[in-house]
């Protein structure tokens, strides 16, 4: 699996480029797919970027630069047997689903590790790890519990309910730089970020249906349907109020620590929406964390979300700092300024022609 990794790498910048056509098939968008014959143009992407981080390759590693669709390298290939190889352990042991991927044997490495090491110090082996005791009868919380402790601790339902539209204003951290940014919402699910770089404003939008990304002076794009479903729940206005609307399975998971802090674990999902993975506080009740998980052809890729610098305003606690952290990459978000009930326009949450 090896050279798989490769060829993903190397589909995720073609793939990237442009955004592929609306409604096709691989096979009918791009050139010489093999083994992705059936599956949605859009989802190439993605299952390319799956394998170069799950191989922690670039694309070239398989791919010719500038000759995507070209079978020069013999990576190419064997990418390809790797595919066919995890489709058919999943198909013969798993009932098709997606339970062996390329992370599975790889772990961020070119080439996998099939043999456990020596120990290379006189130290003391790594202590196996102590099972986590079971709750006493009683002291499990439900996750109605969860839910109705995290509203709480925002506020009260009654509190959030008043509130319809917010603006916020900060700051965007990438990578050692610092640029302004706008975070407009209205209830129930309306967003747009807007970026205020040196070379122009960006945007990035859910106007209540689907998503959006574009540049001033530049056509706007539709997002694919996976990045339409991420959007969806960033621009969800009360998510604590809809949660159970949002996701009818919801289910209780095992409690874990985040950076010292003992957190209870609520797994969701629903029809049409990709499943999220929230951590609660124990001792706030606040969110602190969410992972969501978009599925690929190839496997699921997750994005995380942090939560901090929560502060209260207008009878409401906010989270002033967010870091959302992809396979490939992350950013910070900072507010500084934060108003409550502000008059925003419906069209600023609506795709423009380009102009």
């Amino acid at each position: 699996m090896r050279l798989l990794l490769t060829f993903a790498a190397a589909m995720t910048l073609a793939y990237a480029q442009a955004p592929a056509p609306a409604g096709k098939m691989a096979e009918e968008a791009y050139n010489n797919i093999v083994e992705l014959k059936g599956v949605p143009a859009d989802q190439v992407g993605p299952a390319m970027q799956f394998i170069a981080s799950s191989l922690g390759v670039e694309c070239t590693f398989c791919h010719v630069q500038g000759k995507m669709e070209a079978d020069d390298k013999g990576a190419k290939k064997t990418a390809r047997e790797m595919m066919h190889m995890q489709a058919e352990i999943n198909k013969a042991s798993f009932r098709g689903q997606k339970q062996v991927t390329c992370y599975s044997c790889h772990r961020g490495s070119a080439r996998p590790v099939n043999t456990p090491p020596v120990l290379e110090s006189d130290a003391a082996p790594r202590p196996a790890a102590v099972p986590m005791t079971p709750p006493a009868p009683g002291q499990t919380v439900t996750a109605d519990q969860i839910l109705e402790k995290y509203v709480t601790a925002l506020g009260g339902a009654d509190a959030l309910r008043k509130i319809r539209s917010r603006v916020q204003t900060g700051k965007i951290l990438v990578g050692g730089s610092e640029t302004p940014i706008e975070v407009l919402t209205k209830a129930p699910n309306r967003r747009v970020t807007i970026t205020h770089s040196a070379n122009g404003d960006s945007f990035t939008a859910f106007d209540g249906t689907a998503g959006w990304m574009g540049n001033a002076g530049r056509p706007a794009r539709e997002m694919s349907a996976s990045e339409s479903m991420a959007s969806a729940v960033d621009a969800e206005f009360s998510l604590a109020l809809r949660v159970k609307e949002l996701y009818p399975q919801l289910r209780r998971g095992r409690p874990e620590e985040i950076g010292g802090v003992m957190c209870d674990v609520l797994n969701a999902s629903g029809p049409g929406r990709m499943p999220v993975r929230m951590y609660f506080d124990a001792k706030t009740g606040l969110l602190a964390r969410m992972v969501r998980y978009a599925d690929t052809p190839l496997g699921r890729i997750p994005t995380q979300v942090d939560y901090a610098d929560y502060r209260e305003q207008d009878g409401v606690k906010l989270p002033f700092r967010w870091t959302l952290s992809r396979v490939n990459g992350r950013f910070t978000i900072q507010i500084a300024e934060l108003k409550n009930n502000a008059a925003i326009e419906d069209a600023k949450f609506v795709r423009p022609d380009g102009k």
